[in-house]
């Protein structure tokens, strides 16, 4: 699994034509460019229906609405990271990732 995967599983989920759905595929894009150890974690959860591109989307607009003003609605890119870093289960930008533990790694606590 790797960033060029997740970007794919990415790109397969956006239409075609700009969209709201397709400007979270590209905020998604950016993020991982910009913190490419977050990549394995988002190529799996787009595995599932109900964490797909449209669904984030879906979100972000329901905080939009949820802050409408007169006719007017509308996240800011900031909002929308965090949103998109929530609906992901991706840690804030900027904070220590823990690295994955090694399969064949054993700690003496095990023994105990």
């Amino acid at each position: 699994m790797s960033l060029t995967t997740a970007l794919e599983k990415i790109t397969a989920q956006q239409p075609k034509t700009r969209s709201a759905v397709w400007m979270v595929g590209e905020q998604l894009k950016d993020l991982l460019r910009a913190e490419p150890h977050l990549a394995e974690l988002v190529e799996q959860d787009l595995e599932a229906r109900e964490l797909s591109l449209t669904a984030c989307e879906r979100k972000i607009k329901a905080h939009a609405d949820r802050h409408k003003t007169g006719n007017f609605a509308c996240v800011t890119p900031l909002e929308a990271e965090e949103i998109i870093r929530e609906f992901y289960g991706l840690p804030a930008a900027g904070a220590d990732c823990p690295e994955p533990v090694p399969d064949n790694v054993f700690h003496l606590e095990d023994f105990f």
